[in-house]
């Protein structure tokens, strides 16, 4: 059967005509419609399965429709759906509180639970804001932090940013992110140097490996010297895990890597399994620059800690311990690595990088990219396009994978790259 098949094609006609048009890319071969998935596979509504190598934008680490986490959620959902956020909390928030104290990195012990990326974002800026009594921020060029206003303050990719630049009252003073073969000291002296010159930042929003801009990994103490940085500035260091975190890149945590503790940290996707759920989590002296509540948060939303996020999480977590997903990340990323290093040999492949099961493959254009990734999806392999140029493949499989379906989803990308030449 043609991919994408009748049914995903006649969708795609209904959906241009009610959703607005700036949200879905839809073109005669692109995309599918999923109907189901479990583990890796994926089964779009013409009855077409997938291996898929995106995890739903990392979301899926456990795979789909892990089975702990689905009774889970069921239970939670006949017990209790929905709480009262900041007005009368739920037994099973304070669990998952206490929770992500013990698998986080030392010190990072307080939360603020939210539903998004985005929101976590702007909830770790203005906890920077009210214990600097500074309103800039710094990020980093490439760098992806979500889309709402907020979080728009550390856009490090223009396009997001400049048609609300009117709204936008600072505009964030980018750095540049340096790549792995950079001589560390001498990227983070560019970066004190910017630094310096600009008094007012109160916090440095980082990712420890770009994933929208790229799969960009730092050189090895960078970071490091970054939080050094932000000591002797006063400046509040955000890492942004968000597409990191859980396992991803061989440890529960990226920063853990260079073993580096962030003032905050921002998670979410993989952090519930498909159930939004996302936070940002501080050391008590950062964090308690929010005063004690009064009876009307500053800020708050509707469904903070929601049941079915907080019941998702804590099932996730105990599923990644269960199944020790990251020492299988690391395991498995050394093979994946192994595989992608030998596209290398292709005249479109410029370069190849990651950590864990997190790789990006960057090739000659956005263009030559995307007709890979097409390419690839004929054939049953879902790729995702990443970099600011949209000239990067990024791997980012479910941690449970199978090696077949990865060797087989490897050999159609190989395949995918070379028609391409």
């Amino acid at each position: 059967m043609k991919i994408p098949g009748p049914q995903s094609i006649a969708l795609g006609a209904r959906l241009r005509a009610r959703e607005e048009r700036n949200v879905t890319f839809l073109a005669e071969d692109f995309p599918i419609f999923w109907s189901s998935a479990r583990g890796a596979i994926v089964t779009d509504v013409d009855g077409n399965e997938y291996v898929d190598c995106t995890a739903a934008f990392g979301v899926a680490g456990l795979g789909h429709g892990n089975p702990h986490v689905a009774r889970a959620v069921a239970a939670q959902a006949e017990r209790l759906m929905h709480g009262m956020g900041d007005v009368h909390p739920t037994e099973i928030r304070v669990r998952l509180l206490d929770r992500l104290a013990a698998i986080l990195p030392n010190d990072l012990a307080k939360t603020f639970l939210a539903t998004s990326g985005s929101e976590a974002i702007e909830a770790a800026l203005k906890t920077a804001m009210l214990l600097t009594g500074k309103s800039r921020f710094a990020a980093y060029r490439g760098g992806y932090h979500g889309l709402s206003f907020g979080a728009l303050a550390v856009a490090g990719i223009e396009r997001f940013r400049t048609p609300f630049a009117g709204l936008l009252r600072h505009e964030p003073i980018l750095l540049e992110y340096p790549r792995a073969s950079e001589n560390a000291a001498e990227a983070a002296a560019r970066a004190r140097e910017l630094l310096t010159r600009n008094a007012d930042v109160a916090a440095l929003v980082v990712e420890p490996i770009q994933g929208r801009g790229g799969c960009i990994v730092p050189p090895p103490g960078y970071l490091h010297h970054i939080r050094d940085i932000c000591n002797e500035r006063n400046i509040v260091l955000i890492a942004d895990e968000i597409f990191t975190g859980f396992a991803r890149t061989g440890t529960w945590f990226a920063v853990e890597h260079e073993r580096i503790v962030p003032d905050i940290i921002c998670i979410g996707k993989a952090m519930g399994s498909g159930v939004p759920i996302s936070a940002a989590v501080g050391r008590a002296a950062i964090m308690d620059a929010w005063p004690l509540s009064t009876g009307e948060a500053l800020h708050t939303s509707t469904f903070l800690g929601n049941p079915l996020g907080c019941a998702a999480a804590l099932a996730t977590i105990d599923e990644m311990e269960r199944l020790a997903l990251p020492a299988r990340a690391s395991r498995l990323g050394g093979r994946l690595q192994a595989r992608l290093e030998a596209l290398r040999a292709y005249p479109n492949v410029r370069d190849v990088r990651g950590r864990g099961m997190l790789w990006g493959v960057e090739l000659r254009d956005g263009a030559v990219t995307f007709t890979a990734i097409k390419n690839a999806l004929a054939r049953g392999v879902i790729l995702a396009q990443s970099g600011a140029d949209g000239n990067v493949i990024v791997l980012s499989p479910p941690l449970v994978i199978e090696e077949q379906p990865l060797e087989r989803a490897i050999d159609v990308l190989e395949s995918a790259i070379g028609a391409t030449t």
